[in-house]
């Protein structure tokens, strides 16, 4: 049974997430704080572990710092609307996604799939993994699926494991149209529900990024009632 710890200092988020993923058939540990986490979590690891950034005695920040002196485990973190900056400063140190509050449930167990997912790829067999962790060069866009790495003009570009998945899809392929349905079964676990808009958001915030880096950032291009492509530059 995969193993999910959940630290944060807010008890209903401890236990409303805690039935969720049970009910997902995760086993789930949960901490009220980093530094009783972070003994634990040392001593006996999990598969992955959820946490929130504004904790007393040890913050998010500080317990992934910790963390990733000795081990690799994925992390995701819980972030307030007003924390961009934190978001990004836990992506350059190592946490494999964010989620902002307040979270939509499915959405967090989605994202934890999706983490879950990427760290299976990498402990596959050596040759078919090298096969696809490839680096893909696209003109102006470099992308390194085994650092989860992705750069424009040499600029970084810090996307998250859903984005990272969704614009590989597309770059793999310049050219050909990439329709919304085989976005998700990029993205997402095929038991998992996304609408339509849900790739359409994914789309508007890839570009954004890219636009922050390069005003003119044009290579996804978008055909209406059908889907979306990457035109190389």
């Amino acid at each position: 049974m995969t193993s999910i710890a959940l630290v944060d200092d807010d008890r209903n988020i401890l236990t409303s997430v805690s039935i969720a993923l049970e009910a997902e058939g995760f086993e789930v540990r949960t901490y009220s704080d980093g530094a009783a986490a972070l003994t634990a979590l040392s001593a006996a690891p999990p598969d992955l572990a959820v946490f929130d950034i504004k904790m007393p005695r040890m913050d998010g920040m500080e317990l992934l710092r910790r963390l990733r002196l000795k081990s690799d485990l994925p992390v995701l973190f819980l972030t307030s609307k007003d924390e961009e900056i934190d978001e990004v400063l836990g992506l350059r140190m190592g946490a494999d996604d964010y989620i902002r509050k307040p979270f939509s449930q499915r959405l967090l167990i989605e994202r934890i799939r999706a983490v879950l997912r990427r760290r299976e790829a990498q402990a596959m067999d050596p040759a078919e993994r090298a096969e696809k962790d490839k680096i893909i060069q696209r003109g102006k866009l470099s992308l390194d699926p085994m650092r989860h790495s992705c750069a424009w003009s040499n600029e970084q570009v810090t996307l998250t494991v859903t984005e990272f998945l969704i614009l590989q899809a597309l770059a793999l392929r310049p050219g050909f149209v990439k329709s919304r349905d085989q976005l998700m079964d990029a993205a997402y676990d095929d038991q998992v529900y996304v609408d339509d808009r849900t790739i359409d958001s994914h789309i508007k915030r890839i570009r954004k990024k890219f636009r922050v880096v390069d005003k003119d950032f044009a290579s996804i291009e978008t055909l209406y009632g059908v889907g979306y492509r990457y035109r190389e530059v």
